[in-house]
């Protein structure tokens, strides 16, 4: 789910304006999963952009506290979302940790960095979703070292079905800044794209994993 509509496309107007996002109908990208993309999206790159970043974590920061009340941590999930929500983080004057994909093989073989929040309500912080997989892996260690989660916010969601179906398995609530839906809206209101573009792209959102130009 979107925050609302004017945060959705302005985001993506933001990403799309710094190449955070890039839409590339007839030369696909192909995803580390093998999948063939007309889309790139890398919010890392938002970091570089202070007027981004900025609109970005207050947007984060308000609805966290509207939707969920003030928390008592906030918790990045790595890489993508570490910058990000330390940003949110200090906005909120909040505790930060971050949840790696796996545990370290050496050293104090965390997996997460900082001081595990015990009985103590969390946000998580993503810069992207796809599938979900990763983001809910990392729900699971932190409900592991008994910390309250009490939802995820991210940057952008793809909005696949897969997705959908796994956060609700999860029993977690999404919210997102903007999707896939209004980004397509934001391009074709801002000349991006074309009108046979718009259907390419599309198309690939019905079906991505089988998809080819």
């Amino acid at each position: 789910m979107i925050f609302d509509k004017d945060t959705a496309k302005k985001t993506a107007e933001l990403l799309l304006q710094i190449n955070a996002i890039k839409l590339q109908p007839q030369e696909p990208f192909t995803w580390a999963s093998g999948w063939k993309s007309p889309i790139y999206c890398d919010n890392r790159i938002t970091l570089s952009y202070p007027e981004t970043r900025k609109y970005l974590k207050e947007n984060l920061a308000k609805f966290i506290v509207a939707e969920y009340g003030k928390p008592d941590v906030i918790a990045g999930v790595a890489t993508g979302a570490i910058g990000i929500g330390m940003l949110v983080a200090e906005a909120l004057d909040l505790p930060f940790i971050y949840v790696r994909p796996e545990a370290k093989k050496h050293g104090r073989q965390n997996q997460i960095e900082g001081i595990v929040p015990t009985n103590k309500n969390v946000v998580v912080v993503e810069d992207l979703i796809s599938t979900g997989k990763s983001s809910l892996n990392a729900v699971k260690a932190l409900k592991e070292a008994n910390a309250n989660v009490k939802g995820m916010v991210a940057i952008f969601n793809y909005g696949f079905d897969i997705a959908d179906q796994n956060f609700k398995d999860a029993a977690l609530s999404l919210h997102t800044l903007s999707n896939y839906e209004n980004l397509l809206e934001q391009a074709m209101d801002t000349g991006y794209i074309t009108k046979e573009q718009q259907e390419t792209l599309q198309s690939w959102r019905t079906n991505p994993a089988e998809w080819n130009i």
